[in-house]
Order: structure tokens, then C-alpha cells, then sequence
């Protein structure tokens, strides 16, 4: 047992997808579930005559509930820090500021002579066609990430073990080198939502155009440029296209970040060389660090366990998932509150539903990805599931936004009241990034001005409500009130009393969504 608790430790300080192991923990806990309740005084004196008065109420245990299955809580607490980990943006930054300032001073880095690098980059670039020959620029690229970027390289491999097969199947499919897959290392830091200041996106960075050129849908609820397998087709077929124009990989690569004619003027500006390195100072900044940061992830990450890093096995890998075709339209929520599985997981998985709503839309393919061991009960319970789900979404105070085909940007005109924070809010972008795309030096806004905002989710208008909150309706027979503890979800109390529905509970509550808080009151009947 002290063996699978290191394994989960490890994993999640060095940044592994998914912690799994408390699945096989024996449930020596599963014993009667105690439940604290109130008696809450009826319309009758003599009751009402008497205090109020404190009794237990054992509920019986359904064997087949998943959702009865208890958690470690020390090791819940670890995977929220690396949920915290998967879905923060600083890896992205990081890879993206250090191409922008690629400055190629010599490091002193003595754990790498230049006689071992200069050795292994000649056996890099005998297996490989990219052009990985030896010079000092490089040489400094990657001693600078082996001194500096340690932790955040640890974490891209841990990472890359989930992702890389993917990468790999697709890449084969359509001839490209497998080397390639290092180049998604450079656009996002395997970021699936990775958002660029001009608005490119998802692991391979394609701007809307672009997606949409190579069948990536971007609509209110969906943006395929972050589903890791329909965008790594899509760079695949692009990239394949470039090389065809450029006859270089090198070439390709720079194309494939900057565009066709900033590569073409660069050699033009050179005095027509063809080789990446003799055409570098006429690219964009930001080009001409792109080819280096590729190179020097390839090396490090050929030569990992050389230079000191793990390579873990992830506890969940891609081969492990599955999908089914949704049928009806369902939330990640909801999926999670019947399944058991973490949303966090689910989220992880399925990264191209904006809202983590999944549509159902005519004539689309939308589909729900899921650990292989959920597939089989989800697949047995799909009837029960949808109808869950719809019951849910009947019951909703304000309907779901409406699906649309969304535009890679919005011009927001400022109005009386606004200010950056507030516009910022709106669109689930950074105030930074508002400044930047508009050129603003300071926070301050004229009333009627035009913004460029490249929105991270769409802005639907929402109509205004009838109701400002849902009324409970009156309870018969006895009743008690049930205290939320850590974990429970309205499927999980349902089940604890007979004859109770989760539409019951929500309904004698004035419940509208299914977010339910630790301590929190619930009004049960008993029937």
C-alpha cells in the first residue's frame, strides 16, 4: 500500500494527468451511512409543544451506487493541486515569453560540454529531417532551458505522455515526421485552450481562418481547434501542404508559425538563401526563436533521461479513453454527477466544449470522451442518463444559449460605466491582453471607443427573467432536514431515502442548478 501512495505523489508533484490508484483501495468503510437530521415541527400542538428533538436515521447503502464510493481526502487534495497545475496558463507563458526573448548568450552550463552536445545533435540529425546540425545559437537555446526551465521541462514530459500517441497516429497517417509533435511543445505547452494575444488557439495555435480552412468548427459551444485529435489532423494536413510549397521541413516550420510570405520575403531579403539559419534575421521576432525552441525541445526531450528527467507512465493514457456519439444534448456536470467521474477528468478529456456543454446538433458528429472503464455504464444507462439530463434542462430558470457559428473576434464599443476590468470579465480575458490587442498604455477608456476583444467564450444575450428565484413547493408527511457533507451530490441523497427523486429535492428546496455547498440545509420528506 505505501508503494501506490508514492506513485500518487509523485505523479502529481511532477505534474501526471490523472490520479487513479484510490480505485483499487478496498472500501473497508462500507458500512451504514449516518445521517444527521432534524425533525421539523408539523401543523400538529403537541408536537409543537415539544423541543425539538435530535435523532439518527440510518439509511440502507445501495451496493451497485457508485456514487456511495468514499475518497481519500489527502489525496483528493493533491489532485486538486494538479487540476490546479493542468489548467493554469503559466507553462504556456513561459514556452511563449522565452521564444519572444531567445537572446542566444552563452550559458555556462558545464553538465554538457560542447564536445557531447556537438556528438549527440550529429546523431540527432542522422535520424531525422530536420536540420539539427551543431552551432552556437542552439547550443545556448539549450543549455539556457536545461539551466533555467528544469521544472517546467519535467512537467512537459510528464504531460507528453498522454498526448504524444495521439500526436503520433495522426502524424503517420499523413506522412509527416513524428519529430513534429515536439513542435507542439513550442505553440502551447500542450495546452488544449491555450489562447495566443492575436487570438490563435488550441495546441497547434490556429488562428479562426486558418482552422476553418482545415475543417476546424467554431461555433457557441464548440471550438475544434482544442480537440488535441481534429486540430493535430488539421496541422497535419497543413503542414504537409507548406513542406510541398517549401520542399524544408525547416521552412515548413517557420512557414507554418509566421505564414508563407513572411518566409518567401525573408529569403528574398537575404539575398535568396534557402537555409533557415542564413534567412533568420529577416523573419518576425518571434519566427526567428521558433526553429531554436523546436530543436532544443527535440534534443532535451531525446536526451531526457541523460540530463536527469522521469519519464512516467501515465495512470491514465490515451488508449485507456473512449467515446460515444451524444445523442441528446448534456452537460459535463451532469455527466459527472451520474457517472462519478471527476469533472476535472472530464474536462481534461473533452477540451473543445467551451461551456463543457456537450450539443446535439443535426447533421454533427459531437462526441463524449470517457476513461474505458465509464464507457460500458454509461453505453447500459444512456436512456436513463438522457433522461436525466433533459429533465434537468426542463427545469432550468434561463435557457442555455443558443448555438451559433462564432467569429474569431468582437468589436466592443465602450459604453458609460465600463472599464477594463468589468469588459474583461465579459469576454473571460485578461486586462492585459485587451491592452495589448489595442495598443493601450494606460486603463483609462473614452465613452463610445472601439475595442478588439478575441473572447474566449461567446457573449450570447441573455433574456431577462420573470423569476428571481425558484419558490419551494410544500413538502408532505415528515419531514427532516438533511445536512450536505463533503461529497455529496442530490443523486447520492436521493438515494439515501426511499421514493425521493433529485427533481423532489429540488423542488422542496427551491434548487435550481445541481451545486450543492458542505453544510447547506436540505428539507426532506419521508414520505
Amino acid at each position: 500500500m505505501a508503494f501506490r501512495f508514492f506513485i500518487i505523489v509523485c505523479f502529481i508533484n511532477t505534474g501526471i494527468c490523472f490520479s487513479q490508484a484510490l480505485d483499487s483501495i478496498p472500501s473497508s468503510n462500507k458500512i451504514k451511512d449516518t445521517i444527521l437530521v432534524q425533525n421539523v415541527p408539523v401543523k400538529n400542538a403537541e408536537i409543537q409543544d415539544n423541543p425539538v428533538v435530535n435523532k439518527v436515521i440510518e439509511a440502507e447503502v445501495d451496493s451497485t451506487s457508485i456514487t456511495n464510493l468514499k475518497d481519500n481526502e489527502f489525496a483528493a487534495q493533491l489532485d486538486d493541486k494538479w487540476y490546479e497545475e493542468l489548467y493554469s496558463n503559466n507553462l504556456f507563458d513561459t514556452i511563449y515569453n522565452s521564444v519572444q526573448n531567445l537572446d542566444y548568450k552563452s550559458v555556462d552550463y558545464p553538465e554538457l560540454p560542447t564536445d557531447v552536445l556537438k556528438e549527440r545533435l550529429k546523431e540527432l540529425d542522422a535520424r531525422t529531417p530536420f536540420n539539427v546540425e551543431y552551432n552556437p545559437s542552439l547550443e545556448s537555446v539549450i543549455k539556457g532551458y536545461l539551466k533555467n526551465r528544469r521544472n517546467s521541462i519535467q512537467k512537459l514530459i510528464t504531460l507528453s505522455a498522454f498526448y504524444f500517441p495521439m500526436f503520433e497516429r495522426e502524424l503517420d497517417l499523413y506522412d509527416i515526421p513524428l519529430e513534429v509533435k515536439y513542435l507542439a511543445i513550442v505553440e502551447s505547452a500542450l495546452k488544449p485552450r491555450a489562447k495566443s494575444r492575436v487570438g490563435a488557439t488550441g495546441i497547434w495555435q490556429f488562428m479562426f481562418s486558418t482552422g476553418k480552412m482545415y475543417g476546424l468548427d467554431v461555433s457557441s459551444y464548440v471550438d475544434e481547434r482544442s480537440d488535441p485529435i481534429k486540430s493535430t489532423e488539421a496541422a497535419a494536413k497543413y503542414l504537409a501542404r507548406l513542406y510541398k510549397i517549401f520542399g524544408d521541413w525547416d521552412l515548413a516550420l517557420a512557414a507554418y508559425n509566421s505564414g508563407p510570405g513572411n518566409v518567401s520575403k525573408a529569403i528574398r531579403r537575404s539575398g535568396g538563401y534557402q537555409n533557415y539559419w542564413n534567412i533568420r534575421h529577416n523573419l518576425p521576432r518571434e519566427t526567428a526563436g521558433y526553429l531554436p525552441a523546436f530543436l532544443a525541445h527535440m534534443y532535451i526531450f531525446e536526451y531526457a533521461e541523460e540530463h536527469g528527467f522521469k519519464k512516467y507512465k501515465p495512470e491514465l493514457a490515451y488508449f485507456e479513453t473512449d467515446t460515444v456519439r451524444v445523442k441528446q444534448m448534456i452537460t459535463l456536470d451532469q455527466v459527472s454527477e451520474l457517472t462519478g467521474t471527476p469533472i476535472e477528468k472530464l474536462q481534461f478529456l473533452n477540451p473543445s466544449y467551451k461551456l463543457d456543454i456537450i450539443p446535439f446538433v443535426k447533421d454533427e458528429n459531437y462526441t463524449l470522451r470517457l476513461p474505458i472503464d465509464v464507457i460500458g455504464e454509461f453505453v447500459n444507462n444512456e436512456e436513463q442518463i438522457y433522461a436525466y439530463a433533459k429533465a434537468e434542462f426542463d427545469k432550468r430558470e434561463k435557457p442555455l444559449p443558443q448555438f451559433f457559428n462564432a467569429n474569431d473576434k468582437v468589436t466592443y464599443r465602450v459604453k458609460s460605466g465600463d472599464y477594463l476590468g468589468k469588459i474583461s470579465r465579459m469576454y473571460s480575458v485578461r486586462v492585459s491582453d485587451i491592452k495589448r490587442w489595442n495598443g493601450l498604455r494606460s486603463n483609462n477608456l473614452s465613452i463610445g471607443q472601439r475595442l478588439t476583444i478575441y473572447p474566449r467564450k461567446p457573449v450570447v444575450n441573455k433574456p431577462v427573467s420573470t423569476k428571481s428565484t425558484t419558490k419551494p413547493k410544500p413538502i408532505a408527511g415528515e419531514v427532516v432536514t438533511y445536512i450536505v457533507q463533503s461529497g455529496d451530490s442530490l443523486w447520492s441523497i436521493s438515494q439515501k431515502f426511499p421514493g425521493v427523486s433529485i427533481q423532489n429535492i429540488k423542488d422542496w428546496n427551491g434548487i435550481s442548478g445541481s451545486k450543492l455547498k458542505p453544510g447547506m440545509k436540505l428539507k426532506i420528506s419521508k414520505g
